[in-house]
């Protein structure tokens, strides 16, 4: 392999909804992780892998999106933030995310951010919304707090800013070999993000506690030469809960079930046959059992 090569492990952190996930789908150029204006979309740790090459410099960027810091209320809260731990961990650089009008109450992620010694990127987003004047603001805040690396401003629904912030990464890349194959996109199934793209539109079509207690399994996955067929299990906690997603005569989950196929078609490039069912699961957000299961 070629010593010249760079390679590493990117860590994207924040609190929910200072537009994460829309960063890691604009630094990977693929539409990896959920995004809707509802916090904790994300519960897993989704990896995006770029690779490419910049001035004869060959890398490969592994980028990790990670569910907002929350102080945890549930055993799946618990879970979502070892997700953050673990990318802490290993990241060879940290881009901690935060937005024009976050409110300034971050000594929970400040105390996350002090056990990791990769370089910090501070990322101030969304200044597309934002006057000089409070961006300047917030840059002489977070200097004094917490002395980063380097500040950034983008707005990653825009993509400004994003080319700078993407060269920055790599400069601060160790040198080492691709940890994963060339061709690959990310870590996670084709069944992960079929899950995804169900629980996306249940958090888009549905309000209140519905969203964030219910599940997505897919059971079976079979790829066809011209379609793939799918089962997927909803789990919610309470049997008026199932109600509620279903709606009157099933329409509610019917809607659910057609946006899903349709954006799945578009991901998958190829036609969708999809079928969902609902199940009770009592309080499964507290269970550890049940969340190993759903592999938290």
């Amino acid at each position: 392999m070629n010593n010249m090569h760079k390679a590493g492990f990117i860590s994207i952190i924040g609190k929910p909804n200072v537009g994460k996930s829309t960063l890691m789908n604009q630094l990977v150029g693929e539409r990896l992780s959920i995004i809707t204006s509802k916090a904790q979309t994300t519960r897993h740790r989704i990896m995006g892998i770029v690779n490419g090459k910049l001035n004869d410099q060959e890398f490969q960027l592994v980028y990790s999106d990670t569910p907002g810091i929350i102080k945890p209320m549930y055993e799946l809260h618990e879970s979502m933030m070892e997700f953050v731990h673990g990318s802490l961990e290993d990241a060879d650089v940290v881009l901690f995310v935060t937005d024009i009008f976050e409110k300034y109450d971050e000594e929970d992620v400040i105390q996350k951010l002090g056990k990791s010694d990769a370089p910090l990127l501070l990322v101030i987003n969304k200044i597309d919304l934002a006057t000089e004047e409070q961006i300047e603001e917030k840059i002489s805040h977070w200097k004094t707090v917490l002395n980063p690396r380097e500040i950034l401003t983008i707005s990653a629904l825009n993509g400004d800013g994003i080319e700078e912030l993407f060269e920055k990464i790599i400069f601060l890349l160790p040198q080492h070999p691709p940890y994963f194959p060339k061709d690959a996109l990310t870590d996670k199934p084709e069944r992960f993000f079929a899950a995804e793209i169900i629980r996306e539109k249940i958090l888009q079509n549905y309000k209140k506690e519905i969203p964030y207690s219910c599940e997505v399994v897919v059971t079976e996955f079979k790829e066809e030469e011209d379609i793939i067929r799918m089962y997927a299990e909803i789990y919610v906690e309470r049997s008026s809960q199932r109600a509620i997603l279903l709606g009157h005569k099933g329409e509610r989950i019917k809607k659910v079930g057609t946006e899903a196929r349709l954006e799945m078609e578009e991901f998958f490039q190829k036609k969708v046959f999809l079928k969902q069912y609902i199940k009770v699961e009592p309080d499964w957000r507290l269970k550890k059992d049940k969340l190993k299961k759903f592999g938290y």
